[in-house]
């Protein structure tokens, strides 16, 4: 009868593996083989003094570990600064959205804004001024709304500027009646920067070129 196969199996029972045989066929070749019964024996006194033996002392590296930590993580300051630029954008933005309402409001409630135009175009002027505050609002809340909002604002504003400067030089509108669409042009510049600061980050071609794609 050849041994060599039991013993594997003695071995693997001591180590937890899987036998490679059936358990009783094991057992009754330990019972009639005095070999085999005394190796299983001693292999099974050495696995156990292996597992009982004192594990070797190892110094306590904990304080140099921690030492050797940096005092703040890679890109920590770095991104606390992008929060912080981008709260104040959206606090800015809020800020401009209710000096807007402000604005607006004279001019809806009985055309006080519009000084000689007729009471439906204050009360037109007023609706616009408050639809751009909402608008303003709107953005800082949800900035991602950001980029959405800006064409039609962007234009509207350009288009005020240039009718705005060609009135004043033409001396159609007074200087400080003017000046109130400067806050109009604050809030988009403020839009501007939210939906700059919410546009997709590219990837350079070369980093994407070295990872590997998964098989």
């Amino acid at each position: 009868m050849q041994c060599a196969p039991f013993r594997e199996a003695a071995s693997a029972r001591l180590d937890g593996e899987p036998l490679g045989m059936p358990a009783a066929d094991l057992d009754r070749h330990l019972a009639v083989c005095p070999d085999c019964a005394g190796w299983a024996r001693a292999a099974g006194q050495v696995t156990r003094r292996a597992r009982l033996a004192p594990a070797p002392a190892v110094p306590d590296l904990t304080a140099a570990v921690l030492g050797a930590l940096p005092r703040s993580l890679p890109g920590a300051a770095a991104a606390a600064r992008t929060r912080l630029v981008h709260s104040a954008l959206r606090l800015a933005l809020l800020a401009a959205g209710v000096a807007q309402a402000g604005l607006a409001w004279p001019a809806l409630a009985g055309g006080s804004a519009a000084m000689s135009a007729p009471v439906h175009m204050a009360h037109e002027a007023g609706a616009w001024n408050l639809a751009v505050a909402a608008a303003f609002v709107a953005v800082a809340a949800l900035p991602r709304l950001a980029a959405g909002a800006l064409p039609f604002l962007a234009t509207f504003t350009v288009l005020l500027a240039v009718t705005t400067v060609r009135d004043l030089q033409a001396g159609h509108v007074h200087a400080d009646r003017a000046a109130t669409h400067l806050l109009l042009l604050a809030g988009v510049v403020l839009i501007a920067a939210v939906a700059w600061r919410q546009r997709p980050r590219r990837r350079p071609a070369g980093v994407l070129g070295r990872e590997r794609v998964p098989a």
